[in-house]
C-alpha cells in the first residue's frame, strides 16, 4: 500500500470531527439517490456485497463498539476517529501487508508493468497518476461545503439554528431539507451540506454565485399561511413581533417580521393583505445570494472521477485494462455528509477485494 503522506489514514482521522462518523442507519433514506446524488448505480450493487449493517457488524467484531445516533450518523463507542485509524493499520500489520507512507505514486500506468493487480483508491482530486491510461474521466469537483452570503443582517444572526429548514437554488430543481446553521460567513449545517452535493456541479458551473432560496418553516405555502391566520387570530392586540411563529425562535422571527417590511410596533390587528403576503414570502422563500462557498471543517469531498462506465459493477476491475481496480471516492461517486461517503469506501472496497 503506497500512501502519500506521512501518516496513514490522516483523512480517515479527521471525519466528524475527529470522531469518524464511519457510517449510517440509512433510516429514513427511501431512495438510495438521496443519499448518494451520484455513483447510485455501483452502490446498489456494493451494499449487496458490504451494507452498512455488515460494516457494523466488522468494525465490531474487530473491536470497536459503536454507538448510533438519532440523525443516523454511526461513530465508534469512543467518539475517537484514531480507534478506527488504529484497527485498521493493526490488522495491515497482522496480515503482511506492507504500507509505504510517504511514497507519492505518479502514475498508476508504471505500478500494472510489474503487479498482478493495481486498486487506486485515491481521492477524485489525484486523477493525474490515472494520465498515462485510456480512461474516462468526470472532472472533479467538490461537493461538501457551506454558503458565503455577503449579508451582514443575516449574519447578525449567527448561531441560531434551525430544525427543519428546506432549501433550494432559484430557477433549480434542487432541494435540501434539514438543519439548517447561521454563521457569520453565511449557510451551514445538514441542509446547506446537502444542498451543496446535490447541486455540486450546477454551483460550479456558476462560479458559486447563485441565488439560494429558504424556507425557514419547512412547510408548504398554505401550511404557513394556515399558521399565520392562527397567529393573527389569536393575537389581534399583541404586538407581531412579540409573538413567534411555531418552530422558529423570537430573535428569527423578529428578523423575519422586519425583513417583511413590518414596522416594529405593528400590532396584529392592524396587520394588511399586502404585509401578510409580504411575511409569508419571506417565511417560505426567503432569497440570498450566495457568493462563495466555504470548505466544511477538515472534510473535502469531490463528485466526480472515473466514469462509471469505465469500469465492470460486478467487480469494479477497469474494462479496458485488466488487474487495474477501482474503489472510494476515485470512482464517480460522491454522497451526502452523515457516513455515506465512508460507507462507499468500505463497500467498494470489499467488492474488489472479493473479485480478487
Amino acid at each position: 500500500m503506497y500512501e502519500a503522506a506521512r501518516k496513514p489514514l490522516a483523512k480517515l482521522a479527521l471525519t466528524g470531527g475527529g470522531r469518524c462518523n464511519f457510517t449510517n442507519s440509512f433510516g429514513g433514506i427511501s431512495s438510495l439517490r438521496e443519499a448518494y446524488p451520484r455513483g447510485e448505480q455501483i452502490m446498489k450493487r456494493a451494499l449487496r456485497f458490504f451494507d452498512n449493517r455488515d460494516c457494523m457488524e466488522w468494525f465490531e467484531a474487530e473491536g470497536v463498539p459503536y454507538v448510533v445516533q438519532d440523525d443516523g450518523c454511526v461513530f465508534p463507542e469512543s467518539q475517537d476517529a484514531m480507534q478506527i485509524v488504529g484497527t485498521l493499520v493493526t490488522l495491515m500489520r497482522k496480515t503482511g501487508v506492507r504500507l509505504v507512507t510517504g511514497h507519492r505514486v505518479e502514475d498508476a500506468a508504471v505500478l500494472m508493468k510489474d503487479s498482478d493487480a493495481v486498486v487506486v483508491t485515491t481521492g477524485g482530486g489525484a486523477i493525474g497518476l490515472l494520465k498515462s491510461l485510456n480512461i474516462e474521466i468526470v472532472l472533479p469537483v467538490p461537493s461538501l461545503f457551506t454558503f458565503r452570503i455577503n449579508d451582514g443582517k443575516l449574519g447578525s444572526l449567527m448561531g441560531t439554528v434551525i430544525d427543519n429548514a428546506v432549501l433550494g437554488i432559484a430557477g433549480q430543481p434542487f432541494r435540501s431539507c434539514g438543519t439548517l446553521l447561521i454563521t457569520d460567513w453565511g449557510m451551514s449545517g445538514p441542509a446547506a451540506l446537502k444542498l451543496s452535493s446535490y447541486a455540486a456541479r450546477y454551483l460550479a458551473e456558476k462560479e458559486y454565485r447563485v441565488p439560494v432560496v429558504v424556507n425557514w418553516t419547512g412547510l408548504s405555502e398554505e401550511e404557513a399561511k394556515g399558521r399565520i391566520a392562527c397567529l393573527n387570530a389569536e393575537n389581534q392586540g399583541k404586538m407581531i413581533c412579540s409573538t413567534t411563529f411555531p418552530g422558529l425562535t423570537s430573535r428569527l422571527w423578529r428578523f423575519l417580521v422586519c425583513r417583511a417590511g413590518i414596522p416594529e410596533g405593528c400590532r396584529w390587528s392592524s396587520i394588511g393583505r399586502k404585509s401578510v403576503n409580504r411575511l409569508l414570502s419571506v417565511l417560505t422563500a426567503d432569497e440570498y445570494s450566495m457568493s462563495g462557498r466555504c470548505s466544511f471543517r477538515e472534510e473535502f469531498v469531490t463528485c466526480g472521477g472515473v466514469a462509471i462506465t469505465e469500469v465492470n459493477l460486478s467487480t469494479l476491475q477497469s474494462k479496458k485494462y485488466p488487474g487495474l481496480y477501482f474503489a472510494g471516492e476515485i470512482l464517480d461517486i460522491d454522497a451526502v455528509t452523515g457516513g455515506f461517503n465512508l460507507q462507499a469506501a468500505w463497500s467498494t472496497a470489499m467488492v474488489v477485494a472479493r473479485s480478487l
